[in-house]
């Protein structure tokens, strides 16, 4: 384990006794403490470049100062842009940033964002209800004023997810603030609930990262060996990988959960990252607060299970750091440019790769997942609808195989990072994926035009998928 890895595995493990004495606060210990500690790690950990989180979120509540009325797009457009700068540093002769500046960086950029967005929607509801005369009631989700400049910091220096994640929105960072009878929540039980494959899961990447080195893929004699144990390599990389991140996202979550940070009543039916979708009255008393059933689907951010067994690439995608698909999905896909589905995952995924960072790797690795998709859609409307049920299990099974394969595949790019390296190891290997995904695709396209009939009575979906819900995809 690396000295970086040491302190990530600090801070999360630290958040999580601080979360149970924070649980039972009060609001203004909760947002005022909460904020102190958090710039206390980031100060810790980024020393003198705290500097560029500060100008970000000071640059950003100027926008929402000056401009309610459309600061979404000018805060996207401006949080990006200082993501380039910051990225530049080295190439302007400025001092590099540490590594864990750029992972605060990167989650301050989701929530500055999100939080632009949510002012934009309250004024827009606003201006509905000076025109229309009367309020409809409070709406789900919705902030019940614009934050100052104070709470704009508070939220962004609060220690829950400061540099680890998950991301969550000013909505729920208020609601925890305010939340009603904390001491009704449940938290130690759904922690351990949460916790107790963490360890397995950081043996088995301890494990595969000491058999499995991902620098030798870097020296040259690793394309002496074999076809096959080349192609075989991807495969433990990807799964070190996976262990990795399951680990450091799970010790996340348990740190929100000892705070009750995302906490809601089951019947609010909330979402990954989103928060409530019904409105719940709150409870009135500890008795009626105690009686309730909780989750923490709003902070959750992994789904280990759909990660390593979902059959299709898109539900992949979404059992995998959950918070940041949802603004992903919400920020970036539905506002994108294009009407086609696979035009809007390519969109989608180029952002994805540039607030990642500036490595070519991300890049390719992430432009190749509109081609799976695209793939993935067009066998399933002309090949698999058209199988008995045994047939579609059998199809089921190829394509999760080859599902696993083309994550194995793309992951290479994800943690090689240079386009040199990438391509190396992906000519090494014939390219197998890029091949085969456009072999598969000219497949489902001649089939397509072999029977227009069965086209014209079933459009090229996947099964159970409208247009209607491919939008909402």
């Amino acid at each position: 384990m690396s000295p970086e890895e040491q302190t990530y595995l600090f801070v999360l493990l630290i958040s999580i006794p601080i979360g149970f004495l924070f649980k039972k606060a009060g609001p203004g210990l909760k947002r005022w403490g909460g904020a102190a500690v958090g710039l206390g790690i980031t100060l810790f950990t980024c020393g003198p470049h705290t500097l560029h989180s500060l100008i970000t979120v000071l640059g950003t509540w100027a926008l929402i100062q000056a401009q309610p009325c459309s600061c979404h797009a000018l805060a996207l457009a401006w949080t990006f842009s200082y993501l380039l700068f910051f990225r530049a540093l080295s190439l302007l002769g400025l001092p590099t940033p540490t590594p864990y500046t750029n992972a605060i960086q990167l989650l301050l950029t989701l929530k500055l964002v999100s939080l632009a967005s949510d002012v934009q929607d309250l004024h827009v509801a606003r201006k509905k209800e000076m025109v229309v005369g009367f309020s409809k009631g409070p709406t789900v989700g919705l902030l019940p004023d614009v934050p100052s400049l104070m709470e704009t910091l508070s939220y962004s220096y609060c220690y829950v997810g400061v540099i680890t994640g998950p991301f969550f929105r000013y909505r729920t960072y208020l609601d925890w603030l305010e939340q009603p009878f904390p001491e009704a929540v449940p938290s130690l039980r759904p922690l351990l609930r949460r916790a107790w494959p963490a360890p397995l899961f950081g043996l088995l990447f301890l494990l595969s990262s000491h058999l499995f080195p991902l620098e030798a893929v870097r020296e040259d004699a690793f394309y002496a060996r074999p076809l096959l144990a080349r192609l075989f390599y991807m495969v433990p990389i990807f799964f070190a990988f996976r262990m990795r991140f399951y680990v450091a996202w799970i010790m996340a979550e348990c740190g929100c959960i000892a705070a009750g940070f995302g906490a809601y009543p089951t019947a609010a039916k909330a979402r990954t990252g989103g928060g409530p979708t019904l409105q719940c009255p709150p409870p009135s008393s500890p008795e009626e607060a105690a009686a309730l059933e909780y989750d923490y689907e709003t902070i959750r951010n992994i789904d280990y299970y759909g990660t390593d067994f979902t059959v299709r690439v898109r539900d992949c995608m979404r059992c995998w750091n959950m918070t940041v698909q949802w603004w992903l999905s919400q920020y970036v896909y539905k506002r994108a440019p294009f009407n086609s589905y696979v035009l809007r995952h390519a969109w989608t995924m180029l952002l994805s790769a540039y607030w990642h960072g500036l490595h070519p790797g991300y890049y390719v690795s992430f432009l190749t997942v509109p081609l799976c998709l695209a793939v993935e859609l067009q066998l399933e409307s002309t090949v698999r609808r058209h199988l008995s049920p045994s047939g579609q299990k059998a199809f089921d099974w190829v394509q999760w195989f080859l599902r696993m394969r083309a994550f194995d595949y793309m992951c290479m790019g994800f943690v090689l990072l240079t386009l040199h390296d990438t391509l190396r190891y992906w000519a090494s290997v014939y390219f197998c994926i890029h091949l085969l995904a456009l072999a598969l695709l000219g497949v489902g396209l001649v089939l397509g035009r072999r029977s227009p009939g069965r086209r014209r009575k079933a459009t090229p979906q996947a099964p159970g998928l409208t247009p209607e819900k491919l939008r909402e995809e």
